[in-house]
């Protein structure tokens, strides 16, 4: 709680922290947001393959054109002013920067990237989370053996939930489960960039007056983005995906203590220790009440009866029995907090959540039935839906990561529902990360 005292006094020292961002889109422009009305913590340059779109982004979050006019990183380093280029290894070489913010959220460019933060000896904070849950135990391998921090970004949902986490066992409760809300019914699940806006109750004369990414938003839809960021708990925390892959429980925020819990004490979940979904929407589409669609919880077990009496004293919310409880986070406000990433990992050497192991994985799921010589088209495309699953059962399968899956071809049929294996595609390109997924599976997979 003293993040703020420990910049202060850095900064008095003439000692800045300083930061590169990679990545100018959404999440890019909300860390530039705040990150000019914080005293001693320097952007020293951003970097985006389209130097224009960054331009547009600080001019948008209110910089003036003044303060992004650095003519170089050493110029920036020197006056104070940011640097904007289209050279992402620059800034990851560059020795006056203490910390990377990947925010791309590009699978292949986040894992070259944090590679080459660790070549150069730089914290990085990963908002890719895309990146994250295909190579982040091995990267997070490689960051802590050069003594650096590899983290999860504060203000984005894995990172809260890992929080939450710590806060259970900080606390000596028994944890049972950790998730998130999200919008969701089943037949979600076979969305396209083509059907989405559909969901949303979107006119395409709406969609067409706005700056929006249909695969990205499909992404949110048929489940993707929820099993990759469960997976990525489940590597930061020690729990377990579900076998089957997220359930999506209907839950509002006084059901969740009574429906995260095991099946075998009145719960839902088939066994204590597993992340999952709390649906704001039932099958049938009606809304949740004291739906949490934005929040994040952990649920966990008085260890005795004093716990479970002092739950009740101080108005925990708890199922029905007393024993269960629930903490949640309402609302996250992703690159508006990414700051406390960057000052943690600088400043204290810790992350805000970490893959430490490869627990988790969030692997490619045919939507329909394809058919070899097919391309796969990636998160949020045509072709296939993340499910998150066991490490091991992934490994056990020959699971394809939903972050290669993307430009590769067929080799053979895949029905609809079933997971896409390694053997079932070609891959011709990226072969660095296909290399690096395969060494994190033989070196770091549960046996």
């Amino acid at each position: 709680m003293n993040l703020h005292a420990m910049l202060t006094a850095r900064a008095g020292q003439g000692k800045p922290v300083r930061v590169g961002l990679i990545g100018a889109g959404k999440f890019g422009s909300m860390v530039l947001a705040q990150a000019r009305k914080i005293d001693g913590y320097h952007v020293v340059g951003v970097a985006d393959l389209d130097p224009g779109k960054v331009r547009a982004s600080l001019a948008r979050t209110g910089w003036e054109a003044e303060e992004y006019a650095a003519t170089s990183l050493s110029d920036a380093m020197d006056t104070g002013r940011t640097f904007v280029t289209d050279d992402a290894k620059a800034l990851c070489d560059f020795d006056g920067i203490d910390c990377i913010i990947e925010a791309t959220g590009h699978p292949l460019a986040g894992t070259r990237h944090a590679l080459a933060a660790i070549e150069g000896m730089k914290h990085i904070v990963m908002v890719n989370v895309e990146a994250d849950v295909m190579v982040g135990p091995i990267l997070g391998r490689m960051a802590r053996e050069r003594g650096l921090v590899y983290s999860m970004a504060y203000g984005d949902q894995p990172a809260f939930i890992c929080e939450l986490v710590d806060w259970v066992r900080s606390c000596g409760f028994e944890l049972t489960s950790a998730g998130k809300g999200m919008n969701f019914r089943p037949e979600y699940r076979y969305s396209t960039p083509d059907t989405v806006w559909g969901y949303f109750g979107w006119s395409e004369e709406f969609v067409a007056k706005g700056d929006f990414n249909p695969k990205m938003y499909n992404s949110f839809t048929d489940g993707t983005k929820a099993a990759i960021e469960m997976a990525a708990v489940a590597n930061g925390t020690g729990l377990d995906c579900p076998d089957d892959g997220l359930a999506f429980y209907p839950s509002g925020l006084h059901d969740l203590a009574g429906v995260f819990k095991p099946a075998s004490e009145g719960g839902r979940l088939p066994k204590a220790g597993l992340v999952d979904i709390a649906a704001s929407m039932e099958p049938d589409g009606r809304r949740v009440m004291n739906n949490i669609q934005y929040g994040m919880f952990v649920t966990f077990r008085a260890p005795d009866n004093y716990a479970r009496g002092c739950f009740e004293q101080y108005g925990l919310l708890t199922d029905d029995s007393g024993w269960y409880g629930s903490m949640w986070r309402p609302f996250h406000l992703i690159g508006l907090e990414t700051s406390v990433s960057v000052l943690s990992a600088v400043l204290r050497g810790e992350p805000t959540g970490s893959s430490m192991t490869f627990r988790g994985d969030a692997v490619a799921t045919a939507k329909r039935d394809l058919k070899a010589g097919e391309y796969l088209d990636g998160e949020g495309g045509f072709a296939t839906w993340a499910k998150a699953i066991p490490a091991a059962q992934s490994v056990a399968v020959d699971a394809l990561p939903m972050g290669l899956a993307h430009h590769v071809q067929l080799v053979r049929d895949v029905p609809r529902d079933q997971i896409v294996r390694m053997s079932d595609v070609r891959f011709t390109e990226d072969l660095d990360v296909v290399a690096l997924r395969k060494r994190q599976v033989e070196e770091m997979a549960p046996r």
